[in-house]
């Protein structure tokens, strides 16, 4: 789109419209859904501007899901900020989750949507395994901050239990399935502050 007589062109502002506009679209419809031309009618950009920022189609969505993990794990950190360590803290990530599983137009983890959408390759296996490696981290500290020993196990097991109940959800539709994953955690947290028999 030709920049306004005597207006300048912000490469900065123009790019993060361009992500705000994909990442809704692709959120919204699914990646296969969307066209590129779509994603420059909505952003107010030029293909020719897109295509130079990003390359391609594909470029557009990696970076649409790098931006996305970075909120949400910001987000997360955010919600959990006030909440003094401990058990409750663990707990309270599930909280948020189900809030956020709650609001509406919720249509699963767009991280795990991108993985679905574009049928693998390393680019895609990089950003959704340093999402996953990120969560994982963050369960560890939660749990280590906790007085869990060992915490490696059971954030591996916390986090199937996030991704499950997110994917149900998204299926489903059924608020439940944040409580159930929430039940679960609690279960799981009682089993891993118990000594280990010899």
């Amino acid at each position: 789109m030709p920049v306004t007589a005597g207006s300048t062109m912000d490469p900065d502002a123009t790019r993060a419209r361009v992500l705000d506009a994909a990442a809704r679209l692709f959120y919204e419809r699914s990646l296969a859904a969307v066209g590129m031309r779509e994603v420059a009618t909505a952003s107010n950009a030029s293909p020719l501007t897109i295509y130079r920022y990003f390359e391609s189609k594909e470029g557009l969505a990696a970076a649409v899901v790098r931006e996305r993990s970075d909120r949400i794990h910001a987000w997360l950190e955010a919600g959990l900020a006030d909440i003094p360590a401990g058990r409750e803290r663990v707990l309270a990530l599930f909280d948020l989750l189900t809030r956020w599983f709650a609001e509406q137009g919720f249509r699963g983890c767009a991280v795990i949507n991108y993985a679905a959408d574009s049928r693998g390759g390393q680019t895609v296996h990089e950003i959704t395994r340093r999402h996953l490696a990120r969560y994982r981290q963050l369960l560890e500290r939660l749990l280590t901050e906790a007085g869990v020993s060992a915490p490696g196990p059971p954030a591996r097991q916390l986090l199937l239990l996030i991704e499950g109940a997110t994917v149900v959800t998204q299926i489903d539709g059924d608020g439940a399935a944040g409580a159930d994953a929430r039940a679960a955690a609690e279960a799981l947290l009682d089993a891993a502050g118990r000594p280990q028999r010899r």
